[in-house]
């Protein structure tokens, strides 16, 4: 089981990904401010490389590998923007990447893991099928496995975020994340409370994938949950390392329903301007469902993707 990045884990990894990444903006809205009554400081990394904050993890994971070993490439599981990102990184690098992806994954997201030069194998949609095909790939190519959310160098990578974040504005009350696997959410706690212990955390988490809010509150991992979101990057179980870091860095879940989220991505749309998916938005939708715990707060918001098929849009 791959343990946590510490906070130096989590510097080194800023410096190693510096000449890949995007230093990612943060934008303000008079009126999403308003609506929420908070001080709101949206972090937009879907102005990432690749779209998507993904990248930051995967870029440290591809150059932290020897040379031998990258030589023999790298492979993964994914539903989209981790795919993406691993290949992007991998070419950064010139090794190989391969890709294990579901039936019903975004069409958009395939079609830029392709454009991003990875060789896509296509699986069931199961955990278990992912996993097998990920092993398979591995026995018949030394891949080098990089987990989306579960690896020690993603989880590392994530967390640059939030060391860019806090230097941007450097005196934030609260931060908040989306939380599917807990890559994300794991890495930024590890990495906020580095700087700022005093800070305080909170995770967005659709309430029809709500595992990481029920782990929680029961205090052990709950691993029944059938994830049902049109959220499709937060559908992924919160890893057991991920669990942990959460519950040790205090990070509260509220949870939203899909409907609530699509509002949210709306809003994003017209008063940020910004295209944002729909994951992204539960994070402004958690902040409008519970106003009372963010008012009259400085509000750090991860806004952590923006790859959006747009032909699917009703129009």
């Amino acid at each position: 089981m791959d343990a946590l990045p510490s906070f130096d884990d989590i510097r080194d990894a800023a410096a190693r990904i510096a000449p890949y990444a995007s230093v990612t903006p943060v934008l303000r809205s008079a009126a999403l401010d308003a609506l929420s009554g908070a001080e709101l400081h949206f972090k937009c990394e879907n102005l990432q490389r690749g779209g998507a904050f993904k990248f930051r993890g995967a870029c440290n994971a591809v150059w932290s590998l020897g040379d031998v070993q990258a030589a023999r490439g790298v492979v993964t599981h994914s539903s989209g923007n981790h795919g993406n990102a691993l290949a992007l990184a991998a070419a950064t690098r010139g090794i190989a990447a391969h890709v294990v992806v579901p039936e019903g994954a975004v069409r958009a997201k395939l079609e830029a893991i392709e454009r991003a030069g990875a060789v896509l194998h296509r699986c069931a949609p199961t955990q278990a099928a992912r996993e097998a095909m990920c092993a398979e790939v591995q026995h018949v190519t030394g891949a080098e496995l990089v987990h989306p959310y579960a690896d020690t160098r993603v989880m590392a990578g994530q967390g640059t975020l939030a060391l860019e974040l806090l230097r941007q504005v450097p005196e934030l009350d609260a931060l908040i994340t989306p939380v599917g696997g807990g890559g994300l959410a794991s890495g930024v706690a590890i990495a906020a409370h580095g700087i700022d212990p005093a800070l305080t955390l909170f995770g967005a988490e659709p309430l029809g994938a709500d595992d990481a809010a029920r782990s929680l509150a029961h205090g052990t991992r709950v691993t029944t949950v059938v994830p049902d979101t049109i959220c499709d990057g937060l559908r992924a179980l919160v890893g057991e390392r991920n669990l942990d870091a959460l519950r040790m860095h205090r990070v509260e879940v509220i949870t939203v329903s899909d409907a609530e989220t699509i509002a949210a991505m709306q809003l994003l749309w017209s008063e940020l301007k910004q295209v944002v998916e729909v994951s992204s938005a539960t994070v402004l939708a958690a902040i409008l469902k519970q106003p009372q715990r963010f008012a009259g707060r400085r509000v750090g918001v991860v806004l952590t993707g923006g790859n959006v098929d747009l032909q699917t849009l009703p129009w």
